[in-house]
């Protein structure tokens, strides 16, 4: 007997979660119904979360699962079918426009409300916007017939697959717009789930200089950076960050810097201090800054404003995982139920631990 109502933990006000039980809509020829095993949490929920403005939703956009119902024409255009195992990036598309005809369909304006309609992105769009299934923090998830799919194999745990959008992230700012390759030498400000993400990317890349640099209270996600394959790591609290990464490149500076800080005063032009005479320096998150282009001086410098994640990037990320190249289950805590929503964030977002990189959410409730 097919399922008629999920379970899902809704966020009903800033910050305060309600496991409800949510009807399940009828599934159009052209879309699909996704069983969730496991929702990964972002460091991004943790701003989601306060919003409510929309009415009540269902976050969660790190999504794995099977295929538990499936029209006629989404099966043929995807190519799936019921029992079929996959893994969701957020992007909801139109597939029409000019981006979505490239590899750049993670601007198509219907993923941000630019088509005279709300936002359609999962994690984010309220529950008001039919058919309300919009999150994995839920027993089942609507799959848009616009949704970005990949197939996962089966042999490895959902609550490890579901790191591979953080993962993709990191691919993307290190080797998509960083261009990271055999012999870079990069610097990552900022050792949160991305930058951690982008040190994994650029190792496998074949950097052979990966600095990553944070503040006193990231020392466990230093250490971590550490033991994941840094060669370097530098707490700017104690140290000039500028002159230690000069030090350790013989003077140089480095290829590539990747500054994922969020916030801070002079965090760009540490970004510019340390790059070196020719070299890219991509944004992500960097919080609000003005940089002093005079003082660049005579070098040939890249800015790149970075945007998520491409196709390539998630199936990369997947590949990682699924091969073992990375240790995601040494980076993640046990799976939390539905009803403890909150407290998985708070994890994630360095609340509780900073140590903690990954961590996701199942689709049960501790009685």
């Amino acid at each position: 007997m097919e399922p008629t109502n999920t379970l899902a933990a809704v966020l009903v006000a800033p910050n305060q979660f309600e496991v409800q039980e949510v009807s399940i809509p009828e599934i159009a020829e052209d879309a699909a119904l996704l069983a969730i095993e496991a929702c990964g949490i972002c460091g991004s929920d943790a701003r989601i979360r306060r919003r409510v403005a929309g009415g009540p939703m269902i976050m969660g956009h790190e999504n794995v699962g099977t295929i538990a119902r499936i029209g006629r024409a989404a099966a043929q255009r995807w190519r799936l079918q019921e029992g079929d195992r996959v893994a969701l990036e957020e992007y909801i598309t139109c597939g029409a426009c000019r981006w979505c005809r490239s590899e750049l369909f993670r601007y198509c304006a219907l993923t941000d409300g630019g088509l005279g309609g709300p936002p359609l992105r999962y994690g984010s769009t309220p529950m008001s916007v039919a058919p309300g299934l919009w999150g994995g923090y839920s027993q089942y998830l609507y799959v848009h017939p616009g949704a970005v799919i990949h197939r996962v194999p089966p042999s490895v745990p959902a609550n490890l697959l579901t790191a591979f959008l953080p993962l993709a992230n990191g691919v993307e700012l290190a080797c998509g717009y960083g261009g990271i390759g055999i012999g870079s030498a990069v610097l990552i400000q900022g050792p949160g789930e991305h930058g951690l993400a982008a040190a994994l990317a650029a190792r496998a890349a074949g950097a052979t200089c990966i600095i990553v640099a944070g503040r006193g209270v990231d020392a466990g996600r230093l250490e971590i950076a550490r033991r994941i394959g840094a060669h370097h790591t530098v707490d700017v609290d104690q140290e000039d960050l500028v002159a230690r990464v000069k030090d350790l490149t013989g003077g140089e500076g480095v290829d590539v810097v990747i500054n994922i800080t969020g916030a801070g005063t002079n965090t760009l032009e540490q970004s510019l201090g340390a790059a070196a005479k020719v070299a890219t320096v991509v944004m992500s998150d960097a919080g609000k800054e003005t940089i002093n282009e005079a003082s660049f001086g005579r070098r040939e410098l890249t800015l790149k404003s970075s945007n998520g994640h491409s196709y390539r990037s998630c199936e990369r990320a997947i590949d990682m995982i699924a091969s073992g190249e990375v240790d995601v289950e040494a980076l993640s805590v046990p799976p939390y139920p539905l009803d403890k929503a909150s407290e998985a964030i708070d994890a994630v977002a360095g609340l509780i631990d900073r140590s903690i990189t990954f961590a996701s959410i199942v689709p049960s409730v501790d009685v």
